[in-house]
């Protein structure tokens, strides 16, 4: 097959470019004229909001209540601040790891048993996920059944140990590692995602090892190691509960204080920030045997989750790639008819960011007609979509989506989090923060790093890497 390629050389042209086209909607630094600040004044107090309040116990543990009595159903969800992210070198992937282990049993639950409570109580929703940043785990449950999903978590919160075993430890690191096979090294594109990360993030930066971890730091670890990381990471000061859905507003603070509030004070663990590595030029070709089409991926360090600009590049991934009427998207894939897809999208971490565009070519097409290597070409696009529609349709397209309605409890329940536990933003009500394209489409089991790819043919594929 012929070779697949990763590159960057001429996308932050293109991307400043189609800045220029989105002046409206704050992607240049010029302040705004008096009449655009009273349309953006009438467009918040339309906005959709998620009425909430927010709380801590005496030890530690941050507290998000909103209450919805609309269907008789609520959601538990529990964020440890704790992701790959904050891993040291040779211990990659004990984030991950952990969020396994917290399914193997706690003192009171018995062994394996966490599931078979949760169905027989009729949940409809349970898992965990992992990313750069946080661990989390969830349940949607009967409102009747409210204290036992509460009971579920703290149990495992407070009394893991016990059952933290040389056994069980090794059960999920093969699960771990078989996972790992499973979706990443035996899949097409799934070299993609180590190639990416390492040529953004040189050695000993928390990001350049993915969430899932490496082979040789897996097979290291000792349940001395695990242990620590329970202790440090898993207590109720870095954690965050949040309880969406029909609850007794009267009494859930009592509740929360029944199954909560006897654990002991704990203490944060500090967060030593990493800044974002300089950026660099870097062009990487792959082979990928499992991969039968060739895909380019153009990926730059871009600002991190809520600092200034990230929003904006929210907003640009959607004007670039949105299906049908993205201005790469149409190009590519319609009017050129040179790629089965086009995707970007805005990954805003804890410490920073990456922006990519990824385009899976067409059987036929090459790469010198899809990687363009001159910014005309995306001023040209940016130019012919100003004209044709300005940002404000696309901002609203954008927050029609988000209505936090009918996304559901357990989709609320994320929301409200990085708009106010992890960067701690007091307020009575959230408005939703657009989720990146990725979040909308990925399976609740799939970490942020394990993105749906679909890709290059039996050959190589280009991977770009730069910074914004």
């Amino acid at each position: 097959m012929r070779p697949r390629v990763l590159t960057r050389s001429w996308w932050p042209a293109l991307a400043a470019s189609l800045a220029l086209g989105l002046g409206a909607v704050g992607l240049t630094a010029a302040a705004p004229a008096a009449p655009a600040a009273a349309a953006a004044t009438t467009s918040a107090a339309a906005d959709p909001e998620i009425p909430f309040e927010r709380y801590k116990l005496d030890n530690g543990l941050e507290v998000i209540l909103s209450h919805d009595p609309s269907v008789p159903l609520v959601a538990i969800d529990v964020w440890y601040h704790v992701g790959s992210g904050h891993e040291v070198p040779g211990k990659s992937g004990f984030a991950h790891l952990f969020e396994h282990m917290l399914f193997q049993g706690s003192k009171h639950v018995g062994t394996d048993k966490h599931f078979d409570f949760l169905k027989s109580a009729g949940a409809s929703e349970v898992n965990g996920t992992t990313n750069t940043d946080r661990t989390n785990y969830y349940e949607v449950v009967p409102s009747h059944q409210l204290e036992l999903a509460l009971w579920l978590e703290s149990d495992r919160m407070a009394h893991l140990l016990p059952l933290l075993t040389q056994a069980s430890l090794d059960n999920q690191i093969d699960t771990v590692r078989n996972e790992r096979a499973q979706r990443y090294d035996g899949v097409a594109y799934g070299a993609t995602r180590f190639a990416i990360s390492h040529a953004l993030y040189p050695v000993g930066h928390p990001y350049r090892d993915l969430t899932i971890g490496r082979h040789e730091d897996l097979e290291a670890a000792s349940l001395a190691d695990v242990v620590g990381f329970y202790k440090t990471w898993y207590v109720p000061a870095n954690a965050t509960l949040a309880i969406v859905g029909d609850f007794d507003p009267t009494t859930i603070r009592a509740t929360v204080a029944k199954w909560f509030g006897t654990m002991p004070t704990s203490v944060k663990p500090t967060t030593v920030t990493v800044p974002p590595p300089a950026a660099k030029a870097t062009r990487v070709e792959l082979t990928d045997e499992f991969a039968k089409l060739r895909r380019l991926d153009f990926v730059a360090l871009s600002p991190a989750m809520m600092a200034a600009g990230d929003a904006e590049l929210d907003m640009l991934a959607d004007v670039l790639t949105r299906e049908g009427t993205g201005r790469l998207y149409r190009i590519l894939v319609h009017e050129r008819q040179l790629a089965q897809s086009v995707v970007a999208y805005q990954w805003g971490k804890q410490f920073s960011g990456e922006f990519t565009i990824s385009v899976t070519l067409s059987g036929g097409a090459g790469l010198a007609a899809v990687e363009p290597n001159r910014a005309r070409r995306g001023r040209q696009a940016a130019r012919r979509g100003a004209q044709r529609a300005r940002a404000r349709p696309r901002v609203v397209a954008i927050e029609g989506q988000l209505d936090p309605q009918p996304r559901g409890l357990m989709a609320r329940a994320e929301q409200l989090r990085p708009t106010t536990a992890t960067w701690a933003i007091p307020a009575a009500s959230a408005r939703p923060r657009p989720l990146p394209q990725r979040d909308r489409r990925e399976h609740p089991r799939r970490r942020r790093d394990h993105l749906p790819r679909s890709g290059p043919p039996r050959g190589r594929g280009h991977l770009a890497q730069g910074g914004l």
